[in-house]
């Protein structure tokens, strides 16, 4: 009897030699098929497809049994598969770490998530990133996607008949923050209607977006929106502290090769004069993943995700929940002295189980009956609640973006000497204005009023061109109960 509590009964994780990455992109979905032989990685097999059904609306069954054709058609039999998940899922939030005992880091990085997440933290997956700057201070990245959404996409892949292993992101496993190279580095991945936007440096990711409205199709075709893309990268680049915005020097572009070269041509002029170097990947660099990959190997999110599982190195960000088999449990609660004791407590309840299971079955089917009557009213609650957490972020009746049009208004010269041509206003509290004005003595007097306007602080210049008229472009934070500058 003690003999069996010697018994390791963990199951050892066996080492894959092959594996299926699958990444899901709105309703694009790509495979690949990554094999490890040799010391070498090759992927043997690879598909995309356009799924008719969307996973997070139609039914599981129905979804799995078309991702499964896809994988018989191209003749795919491996089951075992990592998953790029959609950024487009992503809640993301950065914090700098205080000074604290690292058992009560994850404490504060949940009271932060709930601060800042539009919605309760307990529907949603949490995973973590952290870095730390050259001064020494630490941060951490905070993604958040909800677990409605990673539960759904599990039973779609069971039903497809596969054996998910991880939920990760894909730009994290194209350009994996923990690597040495990847310090200093923007990446920006074109996806099928968004730009994702990751920056690596200290360890960690800095910065993680996806970037909607990019991409727009017309007569079939995508059409790229480059400036959107350098204005957005570059709003993110000025939100992040001084130090760590010093340390990003490269812009890795990942992607299709005609869509990547158009971005490229369009971001080069706006941030190599700065000093940020713009590459378009397009194979993997030697080493890699430590071991050897074929130079005609297609990049892609897919095959980076199975390629690092196999040589060890999971994504820095997993959404998949644990699981852990019952003989794990049990193995992991009892030692041999517990074990007796157990059994001892165990003789003694035997007798009152009979009498306990009678009552039990008496209590249910009591509890069962009320449970009926009230299951309606239940649902009905069920469903408002619903409602209200999802459309909740999106109700605010304090006219806020009438109260920023109206700070605009009233700062502005009434002759017509200074005049706004597009008026942009992000996350509620995040304005951009740009326009003309006859000079600069009107810009500055204009923007010298606007700091002292209520609400209103944080203004800034983002660009000056010309002399009489001058073109300009500023920006400034409003929030409600925050004094104006000096």
């Amino acid at each position: 009897m003690k003999n069996l509590l010697h018994i390791d009964f963990a199951k050892q994780p066996r080492k894959l030699s092959s594996l299926l990455g699958l990444a899901l992109d709105s309703d694009r979905l790509e495979g690949t098929v990554v094999r490890r032989n040799n010391g070498s990685l090759q992927a043997v097999q690879s598909f995309t497809a356009t799924l008719s059904l969307d996973p997070l609306t139609n039914e599981p069954e129905l979804v799995g049994r078309e991702i499964l054709n896809h994988l018989e058609a191209t003749g795919i039999r491996e089951r075992r598969c990592v998953v790029a998940v959609p950024l487009k899922w992503a809640l993301t939030v950065s914090v700098k770490l205080p000074s604290l005992p690292e058992a009560d880091v994850a404490s504060f990085l949940r009271i932060e998530a709930e601060r800042s997440f539009p919605c309760d933290v307990k529907t949603l997956r949490l995973s973590t990133s952290r870095y730390v700057a050259p001064s020494g201070d630490q941060y951490a990245t905070v993604v958040g996607i909800p677990v409605s959404h990673l539960d759904r996409l599990e039973s779609v892949l069971h039903a497809a008949k596969a054996k998910p292993l991880s939920f990760g992101l894909g730009i994290s496993a194209l350009q994996p923050p923990s690597l040495e190279a990847s310090s200093g580095v923007m990446a920006l991945i074109i996806g099928q209607d968004h730009v994702g936007l990751q920056i690596t440096c200290g360890g960690g990711v800095a910065s993680l977006r996806a970037l909607e409205g990019m991409l727009e199709t017309e007569s079939g075709e995508r059409i790229l929106h480059g400036d959107l893309v350098a204005r957005e990268a570059r709003i993110t680049l000025g939100q992040l502290p001084v130090e760590l915005r010093a340390l990003v020097k490269r812009i890795r572009i990942f992607g299709p090769t005609e869509l990547a070269q158009q971005l490229a041509a369009e971001i080069r002029p706006r941030f190599e004069p700065a000093g940020l170097m713009v590459e378009i990947v397009s194979t993997y660099p030697s080493g890699e993943f430590g071991v050897e990959v074929s130079t005609d190997t297609a990049v892609s999110r897919g095959f980076s995700l199975a390629a690092w599982q196999l040589v060890g190195r999971k994504d820095p960000f997993e959404f998949l929940a644990p699981r852990v088999s019952p003989w794990k449990r049990i193995a992991s609660q009892y030692s041999s002295g517990k074990l007796q004791t157990v059994g001892a407590v165990a003789a003694g309840l035997i007798a009152l189980v009979a009498l306990a299971f009678a009552i039990q079955q008496w209590q249910l089917f009591r509890l069962g009956s009320r449970w009926t009557r009230m299951a309606p009213t239940v649902q009905e609650l069920e469903n408002a609640q619903d409602q209200i957490r999802q459309y909740r972020p999106w109700y605010d009746d304090s006219f806020r973006c009438l109260m920023i049009v109206r700070a605009l208004s009233t700062v502005f010269p009434e002759d017509g000497a200074m005049t706004a041509k597009t008026l942009e206003i992000h996350d509620v509290n995040t304005v951009s204005c740009s326009g003309t004005a006859r000079d600069n003595t009107t810009l500055l007097r204009t923007l010298s009023q606007l700091r002292s306007a209520e609400n209103v602080h944080d203004v800034k210049v983002v660009q000056i061109r010309g002399g009489s008229p001058m073109q300009f472009t500023f920006e400034f934070q409003y929030g409600e109960g925050v004094p104006g500058e000096n």
